[in-house]
């Protein structure tokens, strides 16, 4: 099973013109994002400004996910929506996108052949989440946005802390694995299937 254990010390937080953003996952892992040659890329970002103007991104296809705060965000010619935590929107990079007030966000960003989704889990302390076999995505990215939880696989324990990440090859996977928190746990999936 290939698993890559990213520390929250390791991630590299950049400015962008509505507040920072921090990369938690990039594929293939030698992609950079200023060239635009990555399957998928997975992100944390700042809304600072009351108003926002989105990087405009042709080819790429957008999730979004509110962590903390609320926006409203509007796609020009296309749909406007609200979101609150844990609530998301998907849309076009190409799109002329705004969005109004503060919050901190979660990016899911697919290109061509790639395509996922998003999912929050909440967990109590003590409590576990057990996943079976994946059919159809390639990769599993967790990110420990509160809490701390242990992630175990049938031979291995990985004690994951706040802001760390996970990136699992779901292809290599033959049993089931498990989270089981250490304390009450914020974390949020992302499954991303990359068509051969």
């Amino acid at each position: 099973m290939k698993i890559e254990h990213i520390k929250a010390s390791d991630l590299i937080t950049s400015q962008w013109s509505g507040g920072t953003t921090t990369q938690l996952a990039i594929y293939p892992q030698n992609a950079e994002y200023k060239e635009r040659n990555f399957q998928f890329r997975i992100s944390t970002a700042t809304v600072e400004a009351e108003e926002s103007t989105f990087t405009k991104l042709p080819g790429v296809s957008r999730k979004l996910m509110i962590l903390d705060g609320e926006i409203r965000i509007e796609h020009s010619d296309h749909h406007s929506k609200t979101l609150k935590k844990f609530e998301q929107d998907e849309f076009s990079g190409d799109w002329d996108t705004i969005s109004f007030g503060k919050a901190t966000d979660f990016n899911l960003m697919t290109i061509s052949n790639a395509f996922g989704d998003i999912e929050a889990i909440t967990l109590q302390k003590g409590e576990r989440y057990e996943f079976e076999k994946f059919k159809n995505f390639d990769f599993l990215v967790l990110y420990a946005y509160t809490g701390d939880f242990k992630f175990k696989t049938e031979n291995h324990s990985y004690l994951i802390e706040k802001n760390d990440v996970l990136i699992i090859d779901l292809s290599e996977i033959n049993k089931p694995f498990l989270i089981e928190s250490i304390s009450y746990s914020e974390i949020i999936m992302t499954r991303i299937s990359i068509k051969k």
